[in-house]
């Protein structure tokens, strides 16, 4: 199937799933608060029907999307179940923004528009059009919310309890993550030179690594409590094993990534061990090293909840977690969530970017940049 006709289709859903939700709304004589959504979505109907005749600006449907999205939520029913041509209309919204998505994509890979910021706009219609997607599906279904808050719910829980969310930032990722996550990548990096300087060191650690690395967080986190107390201390320590590892693995495999050749023309130079090492082994092995600490990110951050569990002062993203879901206060789990996973996402993508400037000689990052 070409791309003129999938954006065909593509047109073809919206104009069906925009009638239909019309003409339900028509034959339903919607109360005062449904009209807004019936003038709407006759609105992008017609606008649906001239665009397939005649292609418009890609912003114009970004503006469909805009339009159908923010009606739909402001004509969602306050109680009960929502009427069968409220789903049309979520529809004809997802079909209105996949549109805009699809064709905003193809003006980058064309070079109509610049794919720095503007490729940004992608993911973020996308997580819009989920957020979207979310509120209506559990405000119309009526999903209870012990089993699943809508985002609207989940936000205003966010901003009644910023201080408590703060406050257990800073004790899980500032004090837990940060410290296990430098001690552990730099422990791993240290030994991991070691390791392949030292034929013994190499055939006896790395083995004792692997098996490490397989031990579950369950079982570790309970042991570092006792040891460190329930303080961030043990936090760390969880953090330091399950980050150490990685890094050793990584980094060795990097270290031997330089050729043969490259090695013998560093030994024509007359560069001794060290020299060797700074000058071609540890760059060789600079995308094997990001690629761990890229890992190692996301891993520390769930290390360090997850030892919350095990006995922590009460403040800490796990403790909020556990003490929210045996309190019903699931709207507060799904905050904590979602910090968790801004600060995981935020902290993977500053690595990234170090790691765009630092191994900018890469064929990966050099292809990245074409």
């Amino acid at each position: 199937m070409n791309r003129t006709s999938l954006t065909t289709m593509q047109f073809a859903l919206a104009l069906l799933a925009s009638g239909a939700a019309a003409l339900g709304l028509v034959f339903s004589l919607p109360d005062p608060g449904s009209v807004p959504l019936l003038t709407v979505f006759f609105a992008l109907g017609a606008a649906a029907m001239v665009r397939l005749i005649r292609p418009i600006n890609l912003w114009f449907d970004g503006a469909l999307m805009l339009l159908g999205a923010v009606a739909l939520l402001l004509a969602l029913p306050q109680t009960g179940a929502m009427p069968a041509h409220f789903w049309w209309a979520l529809v004809a919204s997802w079909a209105f923004a996949w549109l805009f998505v699809e064709r905003l994509s193809a003006a980058i890979r064309a070079g109509h528009l610049p794919e720095t910021g503007t490729g940004l706009v992608i993911p973020v219609i996308f997580g819009l059009a989920l957020l979207v997607a979310w509120e209506v599906i559990t405000r119309g279904a009526n999903v209870p919310p012990v089993l699943l808050p809508p985002p609207s719910a989940i936000g205003a829980r966010f901003m009644a309890e910023t201080n408590i969310l703060w406050a257990d930032f800073v004790q899980t990722f500032i004090k837990s993550v940060l410290p296990g996550y430098a001690i552990g990548c730099l422990a791993g990096l240290a030994v991991a030179i070691a390791v392949d300087r030292s034929p013994f060191l190499k055939a006896g650690v790395m083995p004792i690594g692997n098996f490490m690395s397989a031990l579950p967080i369950i079982g570790i986190a309970p042991i570092m409590v006792m040891w460190f107390g329930f303080d961030w201390q043990s936090k760390a320590a969880v953090v330091v094993a399950m980050t150490f590892f990685p890094m050793l693995v990584n980094t060795v495999a990097g270290l031997n990534a330089a050729s043969a050749i490259e090695r013998d023309l560093m030994h024509t130079y007359a560069a001794n061990n060290w020299q060797t090492l700074m000058k071609l082994r540890l760059p060789a092995a600079g995308p094997f090293i990001f690629n761990a600490l890229k890992i190692n990110s996301t891993l520390a951050l769930i290390g360090a909840i997850v030892a919350e569990f095990f006995g922590t002062p009460i403040v800490g993203m796990g403790f909020r977690i556990s003490t929210g879901v045996g309190r019903l206060a699931i709207d507060l789990v799904w905050a904590e969530i979602a910090v968790a996973a801004v600060a995981g996402s935020a902290f993977y993508g500053v690595i990234a970017l170090i790691e765009r400037g630092v191994t900018f000689w890469h064929p990966s990052v050099r292809g990245g940049r074409a």
